[in-house]
């Protein structure tokens, strides 16, 4: 009797609404700078930053507002983004992506095991986690945590905010799939340590998605499903916006359906029509198999637009050129079964969330797969005919969210965010496994966080939706707590402070091949417009002594053959290198200009400008 009072008088829920939300964004605020937002995706990835009242989704060095998640090395340096993705095809064993679809995972996971198979980078098991390996610089085997990858496709996103902001980042706002779990979502916060960003919050990517829809939409109660299908995750969020509040009534999905396996239908398809036709097997040739992917993505996105593509591939093997047209009936059938697996958690959320196709007021599409004219039909016919609001950027919305709560947290957004509140769920039930191997449930699905529930033990999920557990023991009236940190997959702290270190490593590194590789860059520039200046009559030609010529002539001829001889020197040589030519040319260029009355740099090498009329500046 005592005991069933003791656990009716622990049996409590706690559910933090408002006050709690904005009391700890005022507390969160204190203490961090400038907040970003990360859409870290399969895929692709986006940053995005609040400034002066509205978000700016920022562009990195080749000018494009999203980057490929993508990570090559090669013998000299590590590339990100699109270098890396450029090279895929050359270098498809160094060359690593996808690995969203590992972090948070284990080894013996189907899902892993499947994936290991369509990857041409080696996935290896290591103390049951799934880690890569793969050649670094000077023929180094090295093997990398999917957080370590996932963590340089953050420092690159990180890295274009800095750029763009002029300023040192801190702190980001990362998204998730909602349907991720409690590990894939701790290995996320450990990928933004690595990367040396302080994770502020982690919210699901739909969910961000809808604040990027509703930020500008004032007035009466909504109801919203967020349909998301990404390069490797599916997601179906239902929320109600009204005035600044976003609550999500249901949240459903898959962490293993986009993109990504709608491209493997195709190559799969290509790879049995070229046995077939060719008699050649190429589906264990990697070099191949990376020019195939290209085309296969590249035809998938064609034909959201157009009925047929032609797909044309030079030497895909054995110096056969390859071109072969594929037809969206084609495709669609090819991807029928996965097109339609998108409907089930449909409706899920819908039964979840209580609510009749008639009282959704929006279909939001988020993610590039979604503008696949299949997957908006099976939407509307679902629907019973109402048309998707494609009123949201797919590739932009999740970053663009991330940004408006990470001005929340930092106190930036002003006026134009300050009255927004999320009220986001736990995806999952969760629960603990009592006699009998019976699961009681304490948090069901769907359950508003944060969130605390008692019953003896106490499960209470945070903002991030990270789970910490308590239990009480009765006869002592002791307690201990727990974060739920799925030690067996997780890194350990000195695992993590060991990554965060080779991070700062390869970023060193990476720092000195820009170095060097500016350097030879201001060499090469000198020594051709040097050349240029003593060809061109307009400029030295005709008032050099032959002599003269001659010696600069020489100097410039010899520097061009050392820079053909020494492709990977250091940078303190081509500095070194471009002081020897300088001190021959610079002299005899001043000396020229002194006779003709002119002013060195007037119309020299750099064709420079008087220093006067830079005195405003």
């Amino acid at each position: 009797m005592d005991r069933v009072r003791g656990s009716a008088l622990l049996l409590g829920v706690l559910l933090a609404g408002s006050l709690f939300a904005l009391c700890a964004a005022k507390e969160e605020a204190k203490k961090l700078g400038t907040v970003i937002g990360i859409d870290l995706g399969t895929t692709y990835s986006c940053v995005g930053v609040y400034k002066n009242g509205h978000v700016e989704i920022i562009a990195n060095d080749q000018g494009n507002r999203i980057t490929p998640s993508w990570v090559g090395f090669t013998d000299g340096e590590r590339l990100i983004g699109e270098a890396a993705k450029n090279q895929a095809a050359v270098n498809p064993e160094r060359t690593v992506f996808d690995v969203k679809r590992l972090i948070g995972r284990k080894f013996e996971d189907k899902e892993v095991q499947r994936d290991m198979k369509l990857v041409p980078y080696k996935i290896v098991n290591k103390e049951g986690k799934p880690y890569i390996q793969v050649k670094i610089k000077d023929g180094e085997t090295k093997v990398f945590s999917p957080e370590e990858i996932s963590a340089m496709i953050l420092g690159k996103m990180k890295e274009t905010a800095e750029a763009y902001l002029g300023k040192k980042i801190n702190d980001a706002v990362v998204t998730v799939p909602a349907y991720f779990n409690d590990a894939q979502r701790q290995a996320t916060k450990d990928a933004g340590v690595i990367a040396g960003l302080n994770v502020a919050r982690i919210i699901n990517e739909p969910t961000a998605a809808a604040i990027a829809y509703g930020l500008d939409k004032r007035g009466g109660e909504k109801n919203i499903l967020v349909f998301d299908l990404g390069g490797g995750t599916f997601d179906v969020s239902i929320l109600t916006i009204d005035n600044g509040v976003f609550e999500v009534l249901a949240t459903n999905g898959d962490t293993h359906l986009g993109g990504e396996d709608f491209d493997h239908r195709i190559m799969d398809y290509f790879i049995k029509l070229i046995k077939k036709k060719h008699g050649k097997d190429i589906s264990k040739d990697n070099r191949a198999l990376g020019k195939l992917r290209r085309e296969a993505e590249r035809a998938k996105r064609a034909l959201s637009n157009q009925h047929q593509v032609r797909v044309e591939i030079e030497s895909l093997f054995d110096g056969t050129d390859f071109s072969e047209p594929l037809t969206r009936a084609r495709f669609e059938e090819l991807n029928n079964d996965l097109f339609r697996k998108t409907m089930g958690p449909v409706k899920k959320a819908m039964d979840d969330a209580g609510l009749e196709k008639t009282q959704i007021h929006e279909i939001v599409l988020v993610g590039g797969s979604t503008r696949i004219p299949k997957v908006q039909q099976l939407l509307r016919d679902y629907f019973d005919g109402k048309e998707p609001n494609k009123g949201v950027n797919p590739d932009e919305a999740v970053a663009f969210g991330a940004a408006v709560q990470g001005s929340i947290l930092s106190g930036e957004g002003g006026d134009e965010t300050k009255d927004i509140l999320l009220l986001d769920v736990a995806p999952l039930t969760l629960g603990i496994e009592t006699v009998g191997g019976v699961m009681t449930k304490l948090i069901p699905r769907n359950t508003v966080i944060p969130t605390k529930k008692s019953q003896v033990f106490t499960f209470e999920v945070d903002a991030n939706g990270i789970l910490n557990v308590k239990a009480e023991d009765k006869g002592t009236g002791k307690s201990e707590k727990i974060t739920i940190t799925n030690e067996k997959g997780r890194l350990s702290q000195e695992e993590i402070d060991r990554m965060v270190k080779e991070a700062e490593e390869f970023a060193e590194e990476d720092k000195k091949v820009k170095e060097r590789i500016d350097a030879r860059n201001q060499l090469e520039t000198y020594v051709y417009n040097m050349k240029n200046t003593v060809g061109d009559k307009d400029k030295l030609a005709d008032k050099l002594e032959s002599e003269e010529k001659e010696k600069v002539e020489e100097a410039l001829k010899e520097a061009l053959e050392w820079l053909d001889e020494n492709q990977t020197a250091e940078k303190e040589d081509y500095e070194e290198k471009l002081k020897e030519v300088e001190a021959v040319c610079n002299p005899i260029v001043s000396a020229v200009y002194q006779r003709s009355g002119g002013a060195p740099g007037g119309e020299g090498a750099d064709g420079g400008v008087d220093d006067e009329d830079h005195d405003e500046l």
